[in-house]
């Protein structure tokens, strides 16, 4: 287990943003910079940033190195499943990828009645509304069960600063963001990861409770998945041993994923609009104790981070000029 001290000799020199001049074309996201290379090529940096809400919330120590170590975890053993967009692997924060241009929506999987966000199935459910992405929901259902079966509720990608919106596949046909064709296919990827998601989860002890995936189609055509897998960003997991009776004593799941800090920041009346509230140090050493409890969960394997200064570090490991 990740102890407090080297988290917190970490959050000094977090990995807030890049900016390797000689890699390429720089893009950033609300986690990753990426970098085009102009020759098919792309360089993803996952940095230490948390995003909840739709925004950029701050930054937690070693969470880079930690999603990436999820995400490199899921892309070998999910090669298989559905072709992904890796290529190697040259520093604990970069992942070389194959261009893709990503589609216009986020393929979400939920398998069960759970989040805090205005987006979340709960919120929706809990205002009284029975249809979510063109899912009928029956009454009676309470927070934190489980569906009848794993459901798509995808959504569309919002800019930045914006929301995204959940939304069915007919509505995103028709408001022109995807053709048929490539939803189906991203779909049934989807639902594949998941599947076996759950599958992996469940036998070290987890429960896959949702994730979303990003989907994009490289320079031969393929559809290919891309950004990350299973990653306590992009997933929640609740502890499998404990569900049932926290459940039946109307208590919150015990988790492990960034809903930690969204649960913190809702606590403090923060849901996505205004200024974000400052994180305090002892919320983002138990956050990243939380990333780091999942992904040795999840891998199976005892989490060691390089705590050597992450700029230079990348640059020496890409041939860059520091």
């Amino acid at each position: 287990m990740l102890d407090v001290e080297t988290i917190r000799r970490a959050l000094g020199r977090p990995l807030r943003e890049t900016g390797f001049a000689g890699l390429g074309t720089k893009q950033a996201g609300k986690v990753r910079d990426s970098y085009t290379t102009g020759d098919g090529r792309r360089y993803i940096v996952t940095t230490d940033r948390i995003s909840a809400f739709d925004r950029v919330l701050g930054t937690l120590p070693l969470k880079g190195q930690l999603l990436q170590r999820a995400s490199n975890f899921w892309f070998e053993r999910t090669a298989a499943v559905a072709p992904n967009h890796v290529l190697a692997i040259p520093d604990p924060n970069v992942t070389v990828v194959r261009e893709c241009r990503p589609l216009a929506v986020e393929m979400v999987v939920r398998a069960y009645l759970t989040g805090v966000t205005g987006t979340s199935i709960w919120t929706h459910y809990a205002q009284g509304r029975r249809v979510f992405c063109g899912h009928r929901l029956p009454d009676g259902l309470r927070k934190n069960e489980p569906l009848a079966a794993p459901m798509l509720t995808p959504s569309s990608k919002a800019g930045h600063g914006a929301h995204d919106v959940s939304m069915s596949r007919q509505e995103l046909i028709e408001a022109g963001l995807v053709a048929p064709q490539d939803f189906d296919a991203a779909a049934d990827m989807a639902m594949a990861l998941f599947r076996f998601g759950q599958q992996h989860c469940a036998e070290r002890g987890l429960i896959l409770v949702d994730t979303k995936y990003e989907i994009g189609r490289d320079r031969k055509g393929t559809l290919r998945v891309i950004d990350e897998v299973h990653t306590p960003d992009s997933s929640r997991f609740w502890f499998a041993a404990s569900y049932e009776r926290r459940l039946s004593a109307c208590l919150e799941p015990e988790s492990f994923d960034k809903e930690f800090v969204r649960r913190h920041l809702a606590e403090q009346g923060f849901t996505g609009d205004g200024p974000v509230p400052a994180i305090p140090d002892e919320v983002r050493v138990e956050a990243v104790q939380r990333y780091a409890q999942a992904v040795e969960a999840i891998t199976g394997r005892s989490f060691e981070p390089d705590l050597d200064d992450p700029l230079p570090r990348i640059a020496r490991n890409l041939g860059l000029t520091p």
